[in-house]
């Protein structure tokens, strides 16, 4: 626990005390292996903290899923459509492994908002870091070198290689498996 609590204080830059106040609030949720938190089409307005696991949101478009962020230990997850405009969601959210959450609906979050300045801010630091993450994705995906996006993202989660199919990985990636595939033999060969 106290791992976590540290993570959610470096992520957001929020002290302690305002990180156990808000865990105070939230319920303990488990999920297992490939439980859908969030499902296109519907309406989920909660807010998560990944305690333990992998989560990824995708969309399903022409019959192909592209996976649009991954989340893991001590990382926000929620869908932006439910949380921000109490709307369907475009998105998918789904556990990659066995998983250990903290969930808070938007009403009690918005009032732990109100009764804190240190809340409050807390919520804006989850949706700057929200658009940053969807900024990283789109620049990125314009990058020229997919191997080097792939080991920036390995840099990052090292995990994900654990839990997540690689053709999730080459979705989130803008390439297809076999291109990541590619990537991995000539990392394995040359060392880089």
């Amino acid at each position: 626990m106290r791992t976590f609590i540290e993570k959610l204080c470096d992520r957001y830059k929020v002290s302690e005390t305002d990180v156990q106040s808000l865990l105070n609030c939230m319920e303990e949720v488990h999920f297992k292996k490939r439980d859908l938190i969030v499902r296109e089409g519907t309406k989920n307005c909660n807010l998560y903290f990944i305690k333990t696991g992998i989560w990824r949101a995708y969309y399903h478009k022409d019959g192909v899923d592209t996976t649009i962020w991954f989340a893991s230990d001590g990382e926000a997850a929620f869908s932006v459509w439910g949380y921000v405009d109490n709307a369907y969601s475009l998105i998918n959210i789904e556990v990659m492994c066995d998983s250990v959450a903290y969930c808070i609906s938007r009403t009690a979050l918005n009032q732990l908002f109100a009764s804190s300045i240190g809340l409050a801010n807390l919520g804006l630091r989850l949706m700057d870091h929200q658009f940053l993450q969807q900024e990283n994705w789109l620049i990125s995906s314009g990058s020229p070198r997919a191997k080097e996006r792939y080991l920036n993202l390995i840099k990052e989660t090292p995990e994900l290689l654990q839990y997540v199919p690689l053709k999730h990985i080459a979705s989130y990636l803008w390439i297809t498996p076999q291109s990541l595939s590619r990537i991995r033999a000539d990392i394995a060969r040359t060392g880089t």
